[in-house]
């Protein structure tokens, strides 16, 4: 009896994914731009309705480790750290890690490890955990690659999000600069190059507020816009500054991002 075959198994969403990352608006940092970004972040992350929701979908049913890819200031792993026996927290940005031990000095946390690497970089002395996640950090080149990274360090489960629909700016942002946007790839790509490898994942989703673009001034305002889109001519700073003191600095902020969150169980 033949293979029954389908559209579904002619597309290749891994390389489809990689088309749509190298033609996105939204380009990658590297680890000196985290770096710099680091303290700033720190004062933001740890309390939010994102956090609480992303921890309190983690099953910890018999897990006593848990690996934090892409852990930024500690968000997730530190909140968590109560609850398991042994986190590693793995970031690129060496500034972020250095506020994961900050921070777990602050609240005397002695069983966190941070990991000094990238997505990129050999995994081979990366331990093992009964739990991996990757939370809002999934800016990578190879999906299939990082996929396949995160599902063979995880001995129980992996959880990761990803942004729905791939844009990373404000319309109301975009409509004053009216320039022409290429998201990134949206969190469907995941689920089809998971399925791919024969991994049937479950899809939810969480809110993050919105603070993406909270400024003091319009030079902060500009400078965080660009940091999204990235350099803007003269014409276009003008115009943001003349938005942000007419408009954006009265906006009561009540919006949120929808991010898609991804889990699957260790066969």
């Amino acid at each position: 009896m033949g293979l029954i075959q389908t559209n579904l198994d002619t597309l290749n969403f891994a390389e489809l994914y990689k088309e749509q990352m190298k033609s996105s608006t939204f380009k990658g940092k590297n680890s000196k731009d985290w770096d710099k970004r680091a303290s700033g972040m720190n004062l933001n992350v740890h309390k939010s309705i994102y956090t609480k929701t992303f921890i309190d979908k983690i099953d910890t049913t018999n897990a006593s480790s848990l690996l934090d890819v892409g852990c930024g200031p500690g968000t997730i792993a530190l909140a968590i750290a109560s609850k398991i026996k042994k986190v590693y927290a793995l970031d690129y940005s060496q500034g972020m890690l250095d506020c994961v031990k900050d921070n777990c000095k602050e609240k005397e946390l002695s069983n966190v490890t941070t990991i000094h690497k990238s997505w990129e970089d050999n995994w081979d002395d990366v331990p093992k955990a009964d739990i991996v996640v990757a939370s809002r950090s999934m800016e990578v080149k190879d999906i299939k690659d990082a996929l396949i990274k995160l599902n063979s360090k995880a001995n129980k489960r992996v959880y990761l999000t990803t942004k729905v629909g791939g844009s990373f700016i404000d319309t109301q942002v975009l409509n004053q600069l009216e320039r022409e946007v290429y998201p990134r790839p949206d969190y469907i790509y995941l689920v089809n190059v998971l399925h791919s490898m024969g991994i049937f994942a479950r899809v939810d989703f969480i809110l993050s507020e919105n603070t993406k673009f909270e400024s003091s001034s319009d030079d902060e305002f500009i400078e965080r816009v660009s940091w999204s889109l990235g350099e803007l001519s003269d014409e276009e700073k003008i115009v943001l500054k003349n938005y942000f003191n007419t408009t954006y600095k009265y906006k009561k902020n009540s919006d949120y991002l929808n991010w898609a969150f991804i889990s699957w169980e260790i066969e």
